[in-house]
């Protein structure tokens, strides 16, 4: 009899006190005439039951799930802990281009087993000469990237006049690009969508700072967007900075719309451009943009990292 697909519905960590309550196991086996049999066992936590299944079957059951599901699972007991540490699990989770990604890292990745690759990608991986970073979402899989700033389409960006490009030493990438002054600001990234996930909502991010000295990017507001085609759109507007002229805010019939940049851990801010939704075995190119080049306003101190595309949270 040889087990053909495992399902596992776990209603796990559901205690402040630990693993309790039950799960139900389906199998569908197969014997030598070819009689399919379904049965539904029930197993309680910490009882011994999950010990009498062949770790392989259990491997393919929680492969079904998500990788911040079978980290769960290996805190329920010894079986699904060993099941866990099989190769056939995490290479479900890794992207099925995961081998080309590390053909284009900036240095070599070696890892001993698949969810040692998996959990090695979640961090950072520069890729494309140190251009672009790439890695995986924990909890899904899913793939992120960012977009170095020399990646970018900027407007003038290669005008000393302009803007200027200074070496950085607490991110990802070797420099960032520097606003010195500008009235036409023009900011804008591309990325192929069969680069992404599938079936995943997806939003855009600039990631910034502003200088000491920065000025002119709180009024007028900027526009972002997020397009794909002509039927995938998503557009509103942001500040960069929030407005530092009071008696405009009155006078702005678009305030109550405008987003301000959040702090991130890393010190940097980032801003939304907008999202969209990539399904599966969508193939297009996906452009992000920052925009303010109607008001005829100078601006300057804008020090951008890059644009980073990552799930909707």
């Amino acid at each position: 009899v040889c087990i053909r697909c495992l399902c596992v519905d776990p209603h796990l960590l559901s205690s402040p006190f630990g693993c309790v309550g039950e799960f139900l196991l389906f199998c569908t086996v197969q014997n030598k005439e070819g009689l399919e049999i379904g049965s539904i066992d029930r197993y309680r936590m910490g009882e011994s039951g999950m010990d009498r299944l062949p770790e392989g079957c259990v491997a393919h059951a929680i492969a079904l799930t998500s990788p911040r599901d079978v980290c769960r699972f290996s805190a329920v007991s010894s079986a699904f802990r060993s099941a866990a540490a099989y190769d056939t699990v995490w290479d479900r989770f890794l992207p099925s281009d995961y081998r080309s990604i590390l053909s284009r890292a900036v240095r070599p990745v070696v890892c001993s087993s698949k969810r040692d690759l998996f959990f090695r990608l979640c961090d950072s991986l520069l890729i494309d000469a140190g251009k672009m970073s790439f890695w995986l979402e924990r909890s899904s899989g899913a793939k992120c990237y960012m977009l170095s700033a020399r990646s970018l389409s900027i407007t003038w960006g290669d005008t000393p006049q302009y803007w200027r490009w200074v070496p950085l030493s607490d991110c990802r990438f070797s420099e960032a690009a520097e606003l010195v002054n500008v009235c036409w600001l023009e900011i804008r990234g591309k990325i192929q969508s069969r680069m992404l996930s599938g079936r995943t909502t997806y939003a855009a991010y600039l990631i910034f700072r502003l200088a000491d000295w920065s000025r002119g990017l709180g009024h007028p507001p900027q526009e972002a967007s997020v397009t794909m085609g002509v039927q995938h759109s998503s557009t509103h507007v942001v500040r960069l900075q929030p407005n530092d002229s009071p008696s405009r805010i009155a006078a702005d019939q678009e305030a109550a719309a405008e987003e301000v940049g959040d702090a991130r851990d890393d010190g940097w801010m980032e801003a939304e451009l907008g999202e969209l939704y990539i399904d599966e075995g969508e193939d297009g190119e996906v452009e992000m943009s920052l925009m303010e080049v109607r008001g005829g306003h100078w601006k300057k101190g804008l020090i951008i990292q890059g644009i980073e595309i990552r799930p909707k949270a």
